[in-house]
C-alpha cells in the first residue's frame, strides 16, 4: 500500500521544498530521507516491515526559520495522512483540555477524508447521472416514470395479471400469450389502450428537453424543494469535558443534534451539490473507506508536533506548571512508542506512525524533555539562523515570495509596484540588523518591514490607479530610517 511516495526521490522532495523554503538543507534532507524510508519499508516482507520502527525527528531552531513551513509544505507534497498539531494545546489526563490521543483521532479523520475523496472520484460520473435524474424528478414530478398497462372495467389489457397467470402455469408447459400484431383485432371485443404509450412518449420528450436545459445551465436559478439535514438544535458546549469519540457516539445520528431531515427551497445549483453529496455517500462503502484509511494511517501516517519545547520542564524550576508539562510528555510517550488509540473509526495502532517534532528551545534544551521521550526522537536536526542574504532570497525566489504577493495584491487596484534590486537588498539588511539587535524572529521580520514600508501606498491605492510606484533604497530609508535607527522605537514597531 504505497500512496504516491514512490514517485518522489529524496532529491525531488528537497527540490520541491526548495521552491518555498530558503536554506535549511539539513532539515530538508532529514525529512526527505524519513519520507523515502516510509516507502522503502512498504516494499519489505511483512515480518521485516513490522520490525522497522520509524526514525522520529526533532527540528531545533529559532522561530521564523522554516520549521513550520517545512511541515506545511510536506502536508501538500505527500499523499499520506498528515496532521500538524501544537504541543501547547494538550493537557495532562485529568485536566480540562484536549488529551494527546486526539492527535491520532485527527490523523485518522484526515485519512478517512483522503480515502473518501479518492473513492468519490471513481464513482462521481455515476453519482452525477443519478443527481441529474433526481433533479428532473423534482422539476417534473411524475413525468417520465414508467407506467404499467392496466386493464380497466372496459376490458383493457393488464400485463401484470397476464404475467402472474404465466407464473402460476405449469413450468414444463409455460403459457404462451400471443399479443395482437399491428392491425389485428383483439378477440372478444377487447381493445389495447395505447394512450399510455402516447403519454409516455410525450412526457419522455418533455423530460429530455428539461435534461438538455439542465445540462446547458439554463435552470440553475430555478428553485426546488429538497430534503436537507437540519443543523444542530443546540450547542456542544455541554459536552466539552467529554470525549464523544471514545463514547462511540455518532453525533449526526442523534435527532437533537441535527439528524432529522427537513424540506428546504434551494436553487438548482445548490440542490445539485446537496443531492450529489447524498448520491456519493450511497455509492461509497463507508466500512471499506474506514478500513483503508486505518491501514494507511497506521503504515504511512505522519504527525508534526510543533512547539514541543514549550512542554519541556525547565531545569531548576518547579511548580504546578512544570509538573503539568511533564505530564503531557508522559502522555505523549506511549503514543510515540506505539499504542492503540480508540477512534470512532476503530482502533489505530501508532507503532509505525512517523512523528516529527519542532521547537525553538531558546528557553529550554532538548535534554529537558524526559529521557524516554528523547529516546523516541533519535534524529536531531538544527536549523540555522537566517542572514541578510537569506532574507534577500526569501523576498524574491520562492514561488510564494513576499514581494510577488504584494505586487499581486496592489495589482488588483491597478497600482504597479517596481522594486529595484538595491531596494530589496536594503530591506534585507534592515531586517537582519533588527533581528540581531532585538528578538530574532527570523523571516517573520520581513512581514513587519514590508507592511511598514508599503503602508502609505496600500492606504492610498484606490487613488493611485494606473500609477507605478518605484521602490528604491532612498524610498526604503525614508520610510524605515527613523524607526530603524531608534532602537527603543524599533523594539515596538519593527
Amino acid at each position: 500500500m504505497i500512496t504516491g511516495l514512490e514517485e518522489l526521490t529524496p532529491k525531488q522532495i528537497v527540490e520541491e521544498l526548495d521552491k518555498y523554503i530558503i536554506g535549511q538543507n539539513k532539515a530538508k534532507k532529514a525529512v526527505a530521507i524519513a519520507l523515502r524510508n516510509r516507502m522503502r519499508r512498504q516494499l519489505l516482507s511483512k515480518e521485516m516491515r513490522d520490525e522497522i520502527a520509524p526514525k522520529n525527528i526533532i527540528m531545533i531552531g529559532p522561530t521564523g526559520v522554516g520549521k513550520t513551513e517545512i511541515a506545511r509544505r510536506l502536508s501538500k507534497l505527500v499523499k499520506a495522512p498528515f496532521v500538524k498539531v501544537e504541543a501547547t494545546k494538550y493537557t495532562e489526563v485529568g485536566y480540562v483540555g484536549r488529551d494527546v490521543e486526539s492527535m491520532i483521532r485527527d490523523l485518522m479523520s484526515v485519512a478517512v477524508g483522503m480515502v473518501k475523496k479518492e473513492m468519490e472520484e471513481e464513482v462521481r460520473r455515476e453519482a452525477e447521472l443519478r443527481t441529474e435524474d433526481a433533479i428532473l424528478d423534482l422539476l417534473l414530478p411524475g413525468v417520465g416514470k414508467k407506467k404499467k398497462k392496466t386493464q380497466d372495467a372496459d376490458g383493457g389489457i393488464n400485463l401484470g395479471n397476464i404475467f402472474t397467470g404465466m407464473n402460476q402455469g405449469n413450468k414444463d408447459n409455460p403459457t404462451v400469450i400471443n399479443l395482437p400484431g399491428p392491425g389485428e383485432n383483439v378477440s372478444e371485443g377487447a381493445t389495447i389502450d395505447t394512450a399510455a404509450d402516447s403519454d409516455s412518449s410525450k412526457t419522455n420528450s418533455t423530460r429530455e428537453k428539461f435534461r438538455k436545459m439542465l445540462r446547458d445551465g439554463k435552470l440553475e436559478d430555478k428553485e426546488v424543494e429538497v430534503l436537507v439535514t437540519a443543523p444542530p438544535a443546540m450547542g456542544m458546549d455541554m459536552f466539552s469535558g467529554m470525549n464523544l469519540e471514545d463514547m462511540g457516539i455518532n453525533v449526526a445520528a442523534i435527532p437533537m443534534f441535527g439528524g432529522k431531515k427537513k424540506k428546504r427551497k434551494v436553487s438548482i445549483a445548490r440542490a445539485r451539490e446537496i443531492l450529489l453529496a447524498d448520491e456519493l455517500d450511497k455509492l461509497i462503502d463507508q466500512e471499506r473507506v474506514n478500513e483503508i484509511a486505518r491501514e494507511r494511517t497506521q503504515q504511512m501516517g505522519i504527525v508534526f508536533i510543533d512547539e514541543i519545547d514549550k512542554i519541556a520542564a525547565k531545569e531548576g524550576r518547579g511548580g504546578s506548571g512544570e509538573v503539568s508539562r511533564e505530564g503531557v510528555q508522559r502522555d505523549i510517550l506511549p503514543i510515540v512508542e506505539g499504542s492503540k488509540v480508540n477512534t470512532k473509526y476503530g482502533l489505530v495502532d501508532t507503532s509505525h506512525i512517523l512523528f516529527v517534532a519542532a521547537g525553538a528551545f531558546h528557553m529550554s534544551k532538548p535534554s529537558d524533555l524526559i529521557p524516554e521521550l528523547q529516546g523516541r526522537f533519535p534524529l536531531r536536526v538544527e536549523l540555522e539562523d537566517l542572514t541578510a542574504e537569506d532574507f534577500e532570497k526569501i523576498l524574491t525566489q520562492p514561488k510564494n515570495a513576499l514581494i510577488k504577493q504584494y505586487v499581486a495584491l496592489l495589482g488588483t487596484e491597478d497600482v504597479n509596484l517596481d522594486f529595484s534590486d538595491s531596494a530589496i537588498r536594503r530591506m534585507s539588511e534592515i531586517a537582519g540588523d533588527v533581528n540581531s539587535k532585538t528578538e530574532n524572529i527570523g523571516a517573520r521580520r520581513l512581514h513587519t518591514v514590508l507592511e511598514l514600508l508599503l503602508e502609505e501606498v496600500s492606504f492610498k491605492a484606490p487613488d493611485l490607479k494606473g500609477q507605478t510606484i518605484n521602490i528604491t533604497p532612498e524610498y526604503v530609508d525614508e520610510r524605515l530610517k527613523d524607526v530603524h535607527e531608534d532602537q527603543d522605537l524599533s523594539r515596538y514597531i519593527l
